[in-house]
């Protein structure tokens, strides 16, 4: 079976952000069970692309926000305006509706596409709709997309965060609609985008490597009480970081150390005198094995929060709301699940202890990693199924 999986950002060799290493993990899995595998978008700047069966790169282009320039900005909200698009399709059009076709035709035959989220499928939905096709919807990006509008800062800013939700949900409807099936991320997202029939949906249990976890990685000792780590530039995870910092953090004890991994921009007065910023880590594994509990603090946002997955692939302890357990089938028994802020304070507190006491508060992850990746590959199989596959995927 001969698939082309369509990407605004293609998979990378080296995973970091969360959309990266589900982009890589699906791939990967689709590949591992047999299947070729051709690539057909962007590439990020500075990045090598994983390892696939054939590649139609359409160029290489900075699409995050927060890494764009001003100019960058301004261009692709004209476009958008213009266009009658959303912002992040408007990112996908500098190639043309031509490159995406002759694209097509060097990768042909081919059994079906894999559009892997919105903005580029979006962008270009007359041509793709054309071929048989499974949609990958990592988020609802409708509901991110109000949240954002919800949360803004100035009315403009609300304004365009609103036409962006209107948009973004004509395209994410229409992307259900064509495709023969639906992948999402989160069993929570199948019903909004209205394909809660299991014929028509399946959720991936997502795993941030199809390798198993080093369970010998457990017995670090820890430098930090409190370790997050995220991409903080999407706006649904800063709203978790704002909701830690000025919720939660104030009824934490003084003399905790938290440490902050990645680019934080804009941000406020701390509001704890143990809070340390330490910008973009060089290894996100080893920075949270410094961590003795992590705080998975997730109030906004649809999809998978991947952070959450590799703490409980580590077998570290955490403290998670509801909304960061998105995704996950079973969750471990050293997480604690609270929803408020001072209950979330005191769990931490009391996790805390008990790691520095000595109590035994670090698994084996490889059970939950193992019951994840089954449950990804009966999902994908199941999917694959309907463009053609004579066999679903066997799960061990």
């Amino acid at each position: 079976m001969h698939l082309v999986f369509v990407s605004s950002l293609l998979p990378v060799e080296n995973p970091a952000s969360g959309f990266d290493i589900a982009n890589r993990v699906i791939l990967d899995c689709l590949r591992g069970e047999g299947a070729r595998v051709s690539l057909l978008g962007y590439q990020t700047p500075g990045t090598t692309l994983a390892p696939a069966d054939g590649l139609q790169l359409l160029g290489e282009q900075e699409v995050t926000n927060a890494r764009a320039s001003r100019r960058d900005k301004l261009r692709w909200l004209a476009t958008a305006l213009s266009a009658g698009t959303t912002v992040s399709s408007a990112k996908m059009l500098t190639c043309g509706r031509r490159r995406i076709e002759q694209a097509l035709a060097a990768l042909a035959p081919f059994d079906g596409l894999i559009l892997n989220s919105v903005q580029l499928a979006g962008a270009y939905l007359p041509v793709f709709s054309d071929h048989d096709c499974i949609f990958v919807a990592h988020n609802v990006e409708e509901a991110s997309a109000t949240e954002n509008a919800r949360s803004a800062s100035n009315p403009l800013e609300r304004l365009l965060f609103t036409r962006e939700a209107r948009l973004i949900g004509k395209l994410e409807r229409q992307l259900c609609l064509v495709s023969r099936f639906v992948w999402t991320l989160s069993d929570e997202d199948r019903k909004p985008l209205r394909v809660a029939d299991d014929n028509k949906s399946a959720t991936l249990p997502l795993v941030t490597r199809v390798s198993p976890p080093n369970p010998h990685e457990r017995h670090r000792v820890p430098q930090y009480d409190l370790g997050m780590i995220g991409t903080w530039s999407w706006r649904p995870n800063r709203i978790g970081l704002d909701w830690f910092l000025n919720a939660v953090a104030p009824h934490l004890p003084r003399s905790f150390s938290i440490a902050i991994a990645g680019e934080v921009p804009d941000l406020p007065a701390l509001p704890h005198p143990g809070i340390r910023l330490l910008g973009r880590v060089a290894d996100a594994r080893a920075f949270l094995q410094d961590c003795a509990v992590v705080p998975l603090a997730s109030t906004a946002g649809t999809g998978v929060q991947l952070k959450t997955i590799e703490t409980f692939e580590m077998g570290l302890p955490a403290v998670a709301t509801p909304g960061a357990l998105r995704g996950v089938g079973t969750v471990p028994e050293n997480c604690i699940v609270v929803g408020e802020a001072e209950p979330f304070a005191a769990a931490l507190e009391q996790a805390v202890a008990k790691v520095r006491g000595g109590g035994v508060s670090r698994l084996d992850g490889r059970p939950f990693h193992a019951a994840q990746l089954s449950g990804m590959r009966e999902a994908l199989g199941r999917g694959l199924v309907r463009l053609g596959r004579q066999d679903p995927v066997e799960t061990p």
